[in-house]
């Protein structure tokens, strides 16, 4: 346990020079006296391992130095090659760059470990679309990777969604984009505006594929300074429960019985179920149903939805919702007559 964790030291410090005591403790899970301790026995071993002081202090090796400890093991290498979703490297156009750097990688690897890192392959692979949804990449995909990739300021054109049955709103956002998020098959990309300024402002969350146009910014910057503490895994964690929310813009009083309440999960996105159960009901003593408030991205959305619940779900308001249902039985009812 503690040669892995000195190995993963000694390749911190040779890839990410000036790493203080404290960085690498959370790095690797441990107290800075244990780092300490590491660093001591990393120096008894040969390594060079440097301590600067000062405000730009950290541990480095000695110049010139590299470890050797930089050979794949089979799992790592099968990890490795497990961790590329193929569709998302396609749609944002890199699917080209990274089958030239599998290959390179692989022509560098022992026999042994080549085909540990061929059979992952073979027994692995990961499809990130949902079922029954035609996958299909944003146009603009391919152009915001590319800002992405180089921290380039950008104007982009965004549909934003209406509330309740209004139509979407054409709007216009100078923005500094941070990174591309694949969820359930659909791309979004996490960017922070820039404001009147020239400085970042707050954080906001698109989907790509509402994104309308882009374009490079004008009368400023061409690119912005990326914040180095910014982690996009951390950053989409914490505020991906809230960017779900915001998207339930109208709220729909219906009443379910037993089994629709049973199967609301099924067919309503967890944001929303969770808020739902939360204002529900107690069961009617005499029929057993619920009445909640359901948030809904939109009427059109709600009546998708519900719709799969049948008469386990009765639309209460608002009212042009109910008329919908209500037509809807009634073509059933003539259908089936």
């Amino acid at each position: 346990m503690r040669a892995a964790r000195l190995i993963r030291m000694a390749l911190l410090i040779q890839s990410n020079p000036g790493l203080t005591a404290a960085s690498l403790a959370r790095e690797l899970d441990v107290s800075e006296r244990t780092v300490i301790r590491d660093v001591q026995a990393l120096q008894e071993a040969g390594v060079p391992v440097r301590s600067d002081r000062g405000r730009t202090g950290g541990y480095r090796l000695a110049p010139g130095y590299r470890t050797r400890l930089t050979t794949l093991h089979p799992t790592e290498a099968e990890t490795l090659f497990l961790s590329g979703l193929p569709s998302a490297l396609r749609d944002m156009g890199l699917a080209d760059a990274a089958d030239a750097a599998r290959l390179k990688l692989t022509a560098t690897l022992l026999p042994s470990v080549r085909a540990a890192a061929e059979a992952s392959v073979r027994r692995f692979h990961l499809d990130a679309p949902a079922w029954f949804r035609e996958p299909s990449a944003p146009e603009l995909l391919p152009a915001l990777a590319r800002a992405v990739w180089s921290d380039r300021i950008v104007e982009l054109s965004y549909a934003r969604p209406g509330r309740d049955s209004s139509p979407p709103a054409a709007v216009s956002r100078v923005v500094e984009p941070y990174g591309l998020v694949l969820k359930a098959g659909t791309w979004y990309l996490v960017a922070r505006l820039r404001d009147g300024h020239g400085h970042g402002g707050g954080w906001r969350t698109y989907r790509v594929d509402r994104v309308t146009a882009l374009a490079p910014a004008r009368g400023g910057p061409e690119v912005f300074a990326r914040d180095a503490d910014f982690e996009l895994a951390a950053h989409w964690e914490a505020r991906s429960h809230d960017f779900a929310r915001a998207l339930l813009r109208t709220s729909v009083r219906v009443r379910l019985t037993a089994r629709g309440l049973g199967r609301l999960p099924a067919v309503v996105d967890g944001a929303a179920v969770e808020e739902a159960l939360a204002s529900a009901s107690a069961p009617d003593p005499a029929t057993g149903l619920v009445t909640l408030d359901l948030p809904a991205e939109s009427e059109d959305v709600a009546f998708d939805q519900l719709a799969r619940l049948g008469a386990d779900a009765e639309v209460l308001a608002p009212a042009a919702l109910r008329a919908r249902f209500r037509e809807r039985a009634q073509a059933l009812a003539a259908l089936y007559r």
